[in-house]
């Protein structure tokens, strides 16, 4: 009896492991971003996958300095942005679209920087056994461009 106990709780912590690392093989999934230049946390990202298609909203905003809730408000708005994004709140806006897999990278889709209301090419790559998503963006190739790393949240 305890035998079949225990092959039933390995089984068990097997198919539970087995899910957590397939979740895991894909950019889907709650993210911090990480500033490329500061080091610092600037937002919660959720990137959703819809037929094949990846995309990108920002949850919550972190990390804002006392100056820049003066300026822009608790709640700042994408100012910079052109079309249907400008004047939108940053919180709740979709930031990447268009992203397919390729390979073992996702790429062919766009990225916004709401800060300067520019957009870029995008390309994803997972890192660390999935817990962090290399994030680059770039004009033209992508040898130029830089990269943010990104963070898996639980």
């Amino acid at each position: 009896m305890k035998q079949v106990f225990r092959l039933t709780l390995a089984a068990g912590l097997l198919l539970a492991a087995g899910s957590a690392l397939a979740a895991n093989d894909t950019p889907a999934g709650t993210w911090k971003t990480i500033d490329d230049v500061t080091h610092q946390a600037k937002s919660i990202v959720q990137i959703t996958e819809n037929n094949g298609e990846y995309q990108a909203t920002i949850v919550k905003l972190l990390n804002r300095t006392p100056e820049a809730i003066a300026r822009d408000g608790e709640h700042p708005l994408c100012r910079k942005c052109d079309g249907s994004r400008k004047n939108k709140p940053i919180e709740g806006l979709n930031i990447m679209w268009g992203v397919t897999k390729d390979d073992d990278v996702w790429d062919g889709g766009k990225i916004l920087d709401p800060k300067t209301g520019k957009v870029y090419k995008v390309k994803l790559t997972l890192k660390d056994g999935g817990q962090k998503l290399d994030v680059h963006g770039y004009i033209g190739f992508a040898l130029l461009g830089r990269s943010q790393i990104w963070e898996r949240q639980p």
